[in-house]
Parts: C-alpha cells; sequence; structure tokens
C-alpha cells in the first residue's frame, strides 16, 4: 500500500485541488523546463507553486517509503527494472480477443453472506481479488460450479472480473507467484469481460511514480490478453499529456477494444469528473477503432461519453452494497429512482431484496441508455434538420 496514503506524513498543500493538473490554465513548473523526463512526462502544471514534482517527495523515512523517488537512487533504478523503464511502447503486443457486447449496467457481488438463494441476473461483476490466492497463485475456486455457490449465482451467468480495489489489494497482484498461471486458469472459467488493476495515479507524488504505475496497468492488461482473457485498458491519468501517450498507444493497438475507469474516487470529485470526461472523450474520438467502455462511480459521466463510445457499461455496486444495509430500491410517480429503508427479521435471508434491487438497478439504467440515445438521435436530427423558410431568406439577403 502506498504510504502516501498515511495520514501521519505532513501535507504537501492544504487545498488537494490545487493539485489537479491542467495544462490549458496553468504554466509549466519552472523545473519541469530541463527534467530528462519532460518529454514523456508533459511537465507539471498547478497552483501548488511547487519547482518540480521533487518537491512532492515529503517522506519523514525514506526506509519505508515505496514510492517510484529518485530520492531512493538504488531501489528507484531497481523499480524501473522491473518494468523495463518507463515507456510504454516496449510492452509486447497481444492478440485480438473478441468482446461480446455488455448491457448498460452490470451489478456487482462481493459474497452470498445472508443468502441462501442465487441470484437471478445473466450477467454479474465479481471482484478480482476475491477470485485469486495471491499466496498461493491459484484461483480460489476450481470450476464455476464452486465459485457460483460461494457468490450465490447463476452458474451459468456471464462473468465480468473488476480489478478496481484499494492499493493494498492490487499492489499485492503485482507482487503474486505466478500470474500467467492464475491468468490462464482465470480464463477457463469463460468471462466475458475482465479490468486489470487500476494502480493509483496520485497527485501529490513525484510524477516518476506516476508513470510507473501507468506502466504496470498495461503490463497486467497485457498478460490479461496473453492469456486469452477479454480485457479492458484502465487507462489511469494525472495529466493531459497522461492520456496523450494512452491514446498514443491505443491508436496503434487494435486489440485495445474496451477501456475501463473508476469515478468512485478522486476522478469523481466535482469539476475534475468534467475534465477526466473531456480527456476520455478526446481519447476515444482519436482512437481508429471503436471503443466500449465500463465504469464505476460517475453516473453523470455516463451521458457524455455515450456520445463517443461505441458502448457505455456501469459495474454497479449499489444493488448490493444497499441490500446489505436493508434499503429497497423504489421508482417514484415521476420516474426518479430512490432508496427507503426495508428492514428484515433477524436472521432473515435477503435473497428477495438482492433481486428487487438488482432488476430495479437493471431496469433505470436501461431507461437512461435509451434516454441518452434518444437525446443523441434527436441532436443528430436537429443538425441536419431542413432549412425553414427563415432559412432561405437569410441566405438570399
Amino acid at each position: 500500500m502506498k504510504n502516501v496514503n498515511n495520514r501521519s506524513l505532513p501535507r504537501l498543500v492544504s487545498n488537494a485541488q490545487s493539485l489537479w493538473d491542467d495544462a490549458t490554465t496553468m504554466s509549466c513548473s519552472l523545473g519541469c523546463v530541463t527534467c530528462i523526463d519532460r518529454a514523456i512526462c508533459g511537465g507539471a502544471h498547478n497552483g501548488a507553486s511547487v519547482f518540480d514534482c521533487s518537491d512532492y517527495c515529503r517522506c519523514e523515512d525514506k526506509a519505508t517509503c515505496d514510492l517510484v523517488c529518485r530520492g531512493k537512487p538504488k531501489q528507484f533504478v531497481a523499480r524501473l527494472r522491473e518494468v523495463d523503464g518507463l515507456e510504454l511502447a516496449n510492452v509486447p503486443r497481444a492478440q485480438v480477443v473478441p468482446i461480446a457486447a455488455l448491457p448498460p449496467m452490470v451489478p456487482l457481488i462481493e459474497h452470498a453472506t445472508a443468502r441462501v438463494g442465487r441470484l437471478n441476473s445473466p450477467i454479474v461483476a465479481l471482484p478480482l481479488y476475491a477470485l485469486l490466492d495471491i499466496e498461493t497463485g491459484t484461483l480460489r475456486y476450481s470450476d464455476r460450479a464452486a465459485l457460483s455457490k460461494k457468490f450465490g449465482i447463476d452458474p451459468n451467468a456471464r462473468l465480468v472480473v473488476s480489478g478496481v480495489a484499494r492499493d493494498r489489494k492490487i499492489e499485492r497482484y503485482w507482487s503474486a507467484k505466478n500470474r500467467p498461471a492464475m491468468l490462464q486458469a482465470l480464463a477457463a472459467l469463460d468471462i466475458a469481460l475482465i479490468t486489470p488493476p487500476n494502480f493509483s495515479v496520485l497527485t501529490d507524488v513525484p510524477r516518476t511514480d506516476n508513470l510507473h504505475a501507468m506502466k504496470r496497468i498495461l503490463i497486467a492488461t497485457v498478460e490479461m490478453m496473453q492469456a486469452g482473457l477479454p480485457t479492458a485498458l484502465h487507462p489511469n491519468a494525472r495529466t493531459e499529456r497522461d492520456y496523450e501517450r494512452w491514446g498514443d498507444l491505443i491508436a496503434e493497438r487494435p486489440e485495445i477494444q474496451y477501456l475501463a475507469f473508476e469515478f468512485a474516487t478522486g476522478a469523481g470529485r466535482g469539476e475534475r469528473l468534467d475534465w477526466h470526461v473531456a480527456q476520455l472523450t478526446a481519447l476515444a474520438a482519436r482512437a481508429p477503432q471503436p471503443l466500449g467502455l465500463v465504469v464505476r462511480g460517475g453516473i453523470r459521466a455516463l451521458e457524455p461519453l455515450r456520445a463517443v463510445f461505441a458502448s457505455v457499461t456501469m459495474i454497479d455496486t449499489d444493488a448490493f452494497a444497499k441490500t446489505c444495509y436493508r434499503q429497497a430500491a423504489h421508482f417514484r410517480p415521476d420516474g426518479k429512482l430512490v432508496w427507503r429503508k426495508h428492514p428484515t427479521p433477524p436472521g432473515a435471508p435477503i435473497d428477495a431484496l438482492l433481486q428487487q434491487n438488482v432488476a430495479t438497478l437493471q431496469s433505470s439504467h436501461i431507461i437512461m441508455a435509451r434516454s441518452h440515445a434518444e437525446k443523441r438521435r434527436e441532436a443528430m436530427s436537429e443538425g441536419f434538420r431542413a432549412p425553414d423558410c427563415a432559412d432561405r431568406h437569410a441566405r438570399k439577403i
């Protein structure tokens, strides 16, 4: 787990939003001009008044710091060697793995606690780290029957495996003994789509740590593709230059057919969500191949993203989480989705409540996706409408 998340560390700035990078409104930090990594990194553009990203290095005890930083030269070289440098282009290619279409919403199921039956859903999402035994480098479940029993799902349901998690679980995945063997076993479970670990790209660390995390994301993605898994690339990014690098890579690799993004934490805050949506929009627009997208969080980002991506799917965590807290989803007369308390007797199973919530959320997302499609069609028809009399008259004048 990144030590920078330890609250005992001194804060770099009082307002974390001042570390948001924005090359359109902020000038490049002075120290970035002569930096050896400028071509890859693009430089820092924020309101924190730092000389360069080395100012983000503030660990009181470098011996316990695990950031990829030049403040520890020996360890820094070792971290670069483990990913073969910070360039993305030298990561091996992978074959194209066909990916079947996904619905607008897939419910994430974390466990089967307090349930006795099976969820009736044709497709579900499961956490990647709940399927793996990192210590032994094997899967926790020998086949689909054992897996389905553990999570209380239909054994014939399509599976989406989500690599989004807290840093502790993600970092353990990187240190797994035999990732290729685990992925081969995972591919035997007939996965519909898998998203790789979203290694953190934090705003208050040296940029070399960001670039190292991005390289690890790509390596993990390619490993999954090479195992025959339908895989979505997770383009974690902190700056506009990061998105440009991802865009360059995607344009050269038709095997990348889906992207994954997580809005549930920092990327989904306030205007930063809009910034990421704009960057993802530009990335999709320049890709020669149509791209699908799976997201976690950021429901207000769905409409603009559906305007540029071939398909957008939400991995929904509310249906499961709200059920665990004994809440039920309902549609109000005006069509708005609301949650209401739904107490259950002590020890009573919650299968029916989960089934109701999943069905309601699936209906909500289908309606939402149709509404977004109708708005796009209306906008397109408006753009190509026949000129009326006033238009013709204006052109004659």
